[in-house]
Parts: C-alpha cells; sequence; structure tokens
C-alpha cells in the first residue's frame, strides 16, 4: 500500500515522503496513529503542492539572505562600549551588542546567535565579524569599537 508520511519515521523515511509498505502495517500501525495517510491522487496531488509552496519558500528566503549579505559587506558598524582610557574597554563586546546595533543603525535585524566573533572585543578599533544569514550564506561585517 502506497502512503505518504505526515511526521518522520524511523527506519522508514521523512515527513511528506510517499513510500509503499506492506497492507497490515498501514491499516494497523500508521493509519491509526495519524503517522502516515494512503496515497489517494487527492493526496498526493496536496503533497505535490506542499512540495512546491516549500521550495518556493526557500528561494525567498535565500534571496532575502543574499540581499542583507550584500547589505552588510559594504557597512562599516560603529558600536559605543565604555572603556577605560588607553583603548581599553571595560568587559568586552558581545554579540548582543553587535545585534542591537546593527538593528538601531541599519534596521537589520539579526539574531545573536549569527553573529560570530573570532577573538573576545576588548580593545578599541576596528574588527571584522562573520554574520551567518542561513543557507550556507555568510557575510563579513566591519564593527568600528569606539569608547564612550
Amino acid at each position: 500500500m502506497k502512503v505518504i508520511l505526515l511526521q518522520d519515521v524511523r527506519g522508514k523515511g521523512k515527513k511528506g515522503q510517499m513510500l509503499e509498505v506492506s497492507d497490515g502495517y498501514a491499516r494497523n500501525y500508521m493509519l491509526p496513529r495519524k503517522i502516515a495517510v494512503e496515497a489517494t491522487p487527492d493526496a498526493i496531488n496536496t503533497m505535490k503542492m506542499n512540495d512546491k509552496a516549500t521550495q518556493d519558500r526557500i528561494a525567498r528566503e535565500k534571496a532575502e539572505a543574499m540581499e542583507v549579505s550584500r547589505k552588510l559587506r559594504g557597512m562599516t558598524l560603529t558600536v559605543t562600549a565604555k572603556g577605560g582610557g588607553a583603548g581599553r574597554l571595560f568587559g568586552s563586546v558581545t554579540n548582543q551588542e553587535i545585534a542591537d546595533a546593527l538593528a538601531q543603525e541599519a534596521g537589520i535585524k539579526l539574531d545573536k546567535r549569527k553573529i560570530v566573533i573570532a577573538d573576545p572585543i576588548k580593545n578599541v578599533g576596528t574588527y571584522t565579524v562573520t554574520c551567518k544569514l542561513g543557507y550556507e550564506i555568510t557575510a563579513p561585517l566591519t564593527v568600528k569599537i569606539v569608547e564612550g
């Protein structure tokens, strides 16, 4: 019997996948537990429409990530941090501070977990951090730290 999985099944397949299973397994286990539905022409059509919608969403998100990447590459972000004189800072500049400054100055909302700082920023100066935008798209961001 052909079924379409409604959720991931270990050893069988992923959600949305159509596969052939034995009649007893489908009738007695998968269908009553709502793990799968029978692959009727209507269900197959719905599955194809969902696949197309998912592909469209992924393409749109990729395009948005590329646009944000272009904006970040040519941008120098200024972050003000408390300093103790002689170019040293109290503490260090964090991902959250960079994300807040990015949202405030450029209007780009980026989760702090997507900003990667190679070494702790403890001095005044210019640094380059990496922004992971998803779909294996990364962008370097120049951050200028000023004492405030």
